[in-house]
């Protein structure tokens, strides 16, 4: 009989056991796999995903279909299963390379597949057929009205935030500038709502969400609509959108509450000029406006573009690129009945609570009157306010030591007033409503490339993404970028909970109120502070 030690006996179930653990890993894997997993029935039938790191995740899920200025339509059912493991085309656009620059800066630039069949969303969600009743967080690009799309940016990917606080999160294409926004309804009762059809898009998107997030794990009856820059417009719009009413239940405005980029519209006065002239540059007259439905998309661009500018020398209007008004929803009367916040807040979205805030720099790093400054003193600060301040300077000093008193004189100059007075006119108008509204300020320094951005345009989309490492070419990374992620991204999950953002990793953050004024300052350390750039806002930036 032949004999083994206990040392071969022991080495011989450890390699019966690590091959039953392997044979479990295999097994798990091949389940992962399976055509039977991440399955989930919606109303236009059956979506395969995938599990990711224990996230289900989905990529392009049509939720509509639409023809060139015409409103979306449901999808047709189809039949079997469709898969859901790449991202859905992304709206034809022209990119401008200042903003290419900071978008990658940001957290990295993706490019897709672009088509004009463009109704596409993705979702990310901890379960799915498990009854559960999560609160969904609906991402709206940034881009203005006119560029970007829900996976340009690494950054958006909202696997980490639904983990985080276990919550559904959906990111959206639709359509953008004049495949959006040309405003043909002076042809005819076809393009009636021609002018609209991107936010009728975003409506499609919410609707698709109403009716089918229940099995994805989400409450349809707790949806939240964030977005920044364009996206934050795109919410503030959607808030004076009866089409929209009842679809979200609370709303989230980051760097997005400008004049004639959410907080006002474009006039109907102002978008049929721009589709007059868009028909003359395209060599068409108006008999042959259905000419326009086939045109090829650079040659829609190129005219459009051209119309852009010359109606923005008629009116004198001067972009921040170059001269030439934006591309904008349009305040009809009808599909958007008033201006989101032109005089008051929209009575459409009344009960809906707001947050609602800015970064303390935004574009300041790109405005050449503020570069090569750095070694700047008092006087020669002075100096430069007082060509636009004339007589108000010694004012408008005192209101910057007032609002910043650790800050340097020449720093002064790059802090923004354009958002932050958009931000805070309309939380005041917000305020007069009975939901409650919060105001942040997000001013924590980027160190990268010695402070150029600082607290600039976007810097905080990875904070509210959970996903500063996934931008650590723009936050740098490290513990302490990691605290005021979770402090940043906690807030933005409780509020789209239970509609308030306080938790126990921040100080009391009181709603907003004309009288105290309260601001949410994220950095290290977090500070609310009562109305403390109020004066100096007033003179920046008078209503």
């Amino acid at each position: 009989m032949r004999r083994f030690s206990i040392a071969a006996i022991l080495m011989a179930l450890s390699v019966l056991l690590c091959g039953a653990l392997l044979a479990q890993s295999v097994s798990a894997d091949r389940v992962l796999a399976s055509a039977k997993v991440a399955v989930v029935e919606t109303e236009s039938g059956k979506i395969q995903g995938f599990v990711h790191t224990g996230t289900y995740t989905y990529r392009g899920i049509p939720y509509a279909r639409a023809e060139r200025f015409i409103p979306p339509t449901k999808v047709p059912k189809w039949e079997g299963t469709r898969t859901a493991l790449a991202y859905g085309n992304t709206c034809p656009q022209i990119v401008n390379p200042k903003i290419n620059d900071v978008e990658a800066f940001i957290s990295g630039r993706r490019f897709w597949v672009a088509d004009e069949n463009c109704q596409y969303l993705n979702i990310w969600t901890p379960g799915i057929n498990d009854g559960k009743k999560r609160a969904v967080m609906v991402w709206l690009h940034g881009g203005g009205f006119t560029s970007g799309s829900s996976v340009e940016l690494t950054a958006y990917d909202g696997d980490n935030l639904s983990k985080k606080g276990d919550v559904v999160v959906v990111t959206v294409n639709h359509r953008l500038n004049v495949l959006g926004f040309l405003d043909l309804s002076a042809y005819g009762d076809k393009y009636k709502f021609s002018g609209n059809v991107s936010i009728m898009d975003i409506v499609a998107a919410l609707e698709w969400v109403k009716d089918n997030i229940a099995s994805f794990g989400g409450d349809p009856a707790n949806v939240t609509i964030f977005g920044q820059s364009g996206g934050g417009g795109k919410v503030s719009t959607l808030m004076a959108t009866p089409a929209a009413k009842g679809l979200f239940h609370k709303a989230i405005i980051e760097s997005g509450s400008v004049r004639r980029m959410g907080s006002t519209l474009a006039e109907p006065k102002t978008t049929r000029r721009i589709a007059e002239l868009t028909l003359q540059y395209a060599g068409l007259d108006k008999s042959q406006v259905d000419q326009l439905q086939q045109l090829p998309y650079e040659k829609l661009a190129e005219a459009s573009e051209k119309a852009l500018k010359t109606v923005g020398t008629e009116l004198g209007i001067k972009g921040m690129f170059g001269p030439g008004v934006m591309w904008a929803p349009v305040a009809d009367g009808e599909y958007i009945p008033r201006d989101p916040f032109g005089s008051a807040a929209p009575p459409e979205s009344k009960d809906v609570p707001l947050l609602i805030g800015s970064t303390l720099n935004e574009f300041s790093a790109l405005n050449p009157m503020t570069q090569g400054k750095g070694n700047w003193g008092l006087d020669e600060v002075k100096a430069y306010l007082k060509v636009q301040h004339g007589d108000k300077t010694d004012a408008v000093v005192a209101a910057y030591q007032k609002a910043y008193p650790k800050m340097k004189p020449n720093e002064w100059i790059l802090i923004d007033s354009m958002f932050r007075s958009g931000a805070i006119t309309a939380a005041r108008m917000k305020a007069d409503q009975p939901a409650p509204v919060y105001n942040y300020l997000f001013t924590w320094q980027s160190p990268i490339l010695d402070y150029f951005w600082r607290a600039g345009h976007s810097m905080e989309i990875p904070f509210v993404f959970n996903n500063a490492e996934l931008g650590e070419q723009s936050t740098g990374g490290g513990k302490a970028v990691q605290i005021l992620t979770d402090k940043v991204s906690q807030a933005w999950i409780n509020f789209a909970k239970t509609g308030s953002p306080n938790h126990k990793g921040l100080p009391d953050w009181p709603a907003f109120t004309r009288e105290n004024g309260a601001t949410m300052i994220f950095d290290d350390p977090c500070e609310v502070r009562s109305n403390h750039d109020k004066e100096l806002m007033s003179l920046l930036a008078p209503e």
